[in-house]
């Protein structure tokens, strides 16, 4: 009964969360249906496992979600994402329309830009220029899919998106985790993804198919309640503050834009193996600290000061572009608390499932996986992501769930907890993108394109690629470790 009772609240979550129901009110009341098939407490479940772990997801990285979102308002807002995606339509012209869209959507968010804040600046002009280049518009939502939500969010090292930080606190690792498996990683993601796009736009031309209709509303879409639901469990932006703050009307030049994009990378790179390892952190240790090491909070803060001296040279080098700097930063502040509440909430509900009797049976199952840790930690990221849709909230429960175990796991088999971390990223961004994904609702939405026309070309690009990606990374990490 208490298995049934943890497919029915999982169940519950899925179906209610797809059809626009706010994750915030959802995940306990599944949560508390699970606990009471079980005959568990349900007012001690409530307060203190799901509030508990809940609270706990927000305090561990609130911060992460405020800055990353705040930074990308204040480069939306200051023109820079726009002259970033202007300079590599024009530099690439329309003949090589979607390796512009792609790398554009690629610089913007491995330099810490919100997928969300990329996709509302990078579809409008990719539509441009695919009309231009005659490529069906139906191929645009995978384009920008492959730029934005693949290999940048999981597989290059350095990412300051929050799946590559969720598992630093669980693993100890850095953002940096595994490079070279990573770089290989998103080799494969980019390669696969490109050929593929090709592929398709070379069939679409030999059939003679062009641009053809489009009913894109990026406004609109910013605005349906329904895509701001699913979208806030997916990436740590509001899409509904969107279209708050105030955008300047001139764009800087390329070398601006682009400098505090380079700046989180290399402050978060110089931070993660120089400055944090040679500091004296052993006061961490003291109980008011919460007896903890410098690994369990090294990544967070590396990636807090990274985007916090991004945002202060965003800030200096755009100050007269910034016409209403309040606005804009109450609206990159707001942008952040429907995402971490709504991941937070996932977390919640996964804790409280964790903690039933049943779960013993979904733990051994996991574990009992054959072909080792690896496999069983891939799958369990792959599975949780695809049922709850996100990522984040995926890598969350299982790492809250099955976390300390793998741990031990890896010290039985000699694993280097970064190949842990660099599997468990690109397991949770693999299946993420199924249909009920918020970043995929809310794509299609901005390109004026439907699952029907779209959705098949999204799986190969951010599916089928990522798949491709973390069964190489699982090979190669067993073959010859961590790199």
């Amino acid at each position: 009964m208490g298995l049934l009772g943890i497919l029915l609240g999982l169940g519950l979550l899925v179906w209610l969360a797809y059809r626009g129901w706010s994750v915030l009110g959802l995940a306990p009341v599944a949560a508390l249906v699970a606990a009471a098939a079980s005959g568990e407490p349900l007012l001690a479940h409530w307060t203190q496992t799901f509030m508990g772990a809940a609270g706990g997801f927000v305090a561990q990285f609130f911060p992460l979600f405020l800055l990353g979102a705040l930074f990308g308002k204040l480069m939306d807002d200051s023109g820079s994402v726009t002259a970033i995606a202007e300079t590599m339509t024009e530099r690439l012209g329309p003949r090589r329309a979607v390796l512009a869209v792609v790398l554009a959507g690629a610089v913007v968010t491995y330099g810490g830009v919100s997928l969300f804040v990329a996709v509302f600046v990078i579809a409008p002009m990719g539509q441009a220029l695919f009309r231009a280049a005659n490529i069906p518009n139906r191929l645009l939502p995978a384009a920008v899919m492959l730029g934005t939500a693949t290999f940048t969010m999981s597989a290059l090292p350095g990412s300051p998106a929050i799946q590559n930080a969720i598992p630093m606190p669980f693993f100890g690792t850095t953002p940096f985790a595994a490079p070279g498996l990573g770089f290989i990683a998103a080799g494969i993601m980019l390669g696969f993804g490109l050929w593929w796009l090709a592929r398709a736009e070379a069939a679409a031309h030999r059939v003679g198919e062009g641009f053809g209709a489009c009913g894109a509303t990026a406004s609109n879409a910013a605005q349906d309640p329904l895509i701001r639901e699913r979208a806030s469990t997916a990436q740590a932006f509001d899409p509904a503050e969107i279209e708050h703050g105030s955008r300047g009307t001139q764009s800087p030049g390329i070398l601006v834009a682009l400098l505090p994009l380079a700046i989180v990378v290399l402050v978060n790179l110089v931070m993660s193996l120089l400055i944090l390892p040679r500091l004296d952190t052993s006061f961490l240790s003291e109980a008011r600290w919460g007896g903890i090491s410098i690994a369990h909070v090294g990544g967070v803060w590396s990636v807090i000061v990274a985007l916090t001296a991004a945002i202060i040279v965003l800030l200096a080098l755009n100050r007269g572009r910034l016409l209403g700097l309040r606005t804009t930063v109450d609206a990159g502040i707001n942008a952040s608390a429907l995402p971490v509440l709504s991941v937070a909430s996932l977390v919640g509900f996964g804790a409280v499932v964790a903690e039933l009797p049943a779960f013993a049976m979904v733990r051994d199952w996991v574990l009992g996986i054959e072909g080792g840790p690896l496999v069983g930690l891939a799958i369990a990221t792959n599975v949780l992501s695809a049922l709850t849709g996100s990522a984040s909230g995926g890598l969350t429960i299982a790492l809250g769930a099955l976390g300390e175990t793998y741990m031990q796991l890896a010290a039985t088999y000699g694993i280097d907890p970064a190949l842990m971390h660099r599997v468990a990223v690109i397991g949770a961004g693999s299946l993420d993108s199924l249909p009920h994904n918020g970043a995929v609702v809310t794509l299609l939405a901005v390109c004026g394109a439907t699952h029907k026309e779209s959705y098949f070309d999204i799986v190969m690009v951010a599916i089928v690629s990522a798949l491709l990606a973390l069964i190489a990374v699982i090979v190669l990490g067993t073959m010859f470790g961590s790199f």
